[in-house]
């Protein structure tokens, strides 16, 4: 994969959008899931993450990042899909932004994983300003599988924000 295949695409359909990211990960598909499903792997990368891994289960998450007021960045929801080690979806609740879904689809990709992200439901607007922070924490993720330092977050946002197009 390139470096630009590392970016997320966003598909507008009128006022709604949905971000997609997919990334290779040289890791095996188990590797992956746990990252993503495992409180304490999430918590390394993502933020403090509670979840009953089950259809019809639960998700609490506190990213640590952006720096906010903690009731605007904690997010709840219900797991809509809960297939290990390949889908996890689930409802993204959050006060800030519009009730949506996010997925993890993960394949098996050679020695490594495919991940394809989808989020739908946002207002453009928000997916607009999601998509470079979706993009900063995959990058955590990578590192966090590759075991070495975590990139900032705000910094990494600030590096790949401008490389979105505005999308009209």
């Amino acid at each position: 994969m390139s470096l630009t295949d590392r970016y997320g695409d966003l598909t507008i359909d009128g006022d709604r959008a949905t971000m997609t990211f997919r990334r290779h990960l040289p890791h095996p598909i188990e590797v992956v899931w746990a990252a993503l499903t495992d409180p304490l792997e999430r918590t390394a990368w993502f933020g403090e993450t509670v979840i009953d891994g089950r259809t019809g289960g639960s998700i609490e998450m506190m990213p640590d990042e952006p720096p906010a007021a903690p009731d605007a960045k904690r997010l709840t929801g219900r797991i809509l899909v809960w297939d290990p080690p390949y889908v996890l979806e689930h409802e993204w609740r959050q006060r800030i932004v519009e009730d949506s879904v996010v997925r993890y689809e993960l394949t098996p990709d050679g020695e490594g994983t495919l991940l394809t992200f989808t989020h739908t439901g946002l207002s453009v607007t928000n997916a607009r300003g999601f998509i470079p922070g979706t993009h900063a924490f995959f990058d955590r993720l990578d590192a966090h599988l590759a075991g070495i330092d975590l990139p900032n977050w705000s910094d990494r946002y600030a590096e790949v924000a401008p490389s979105y197009p505005a999308w009209n």
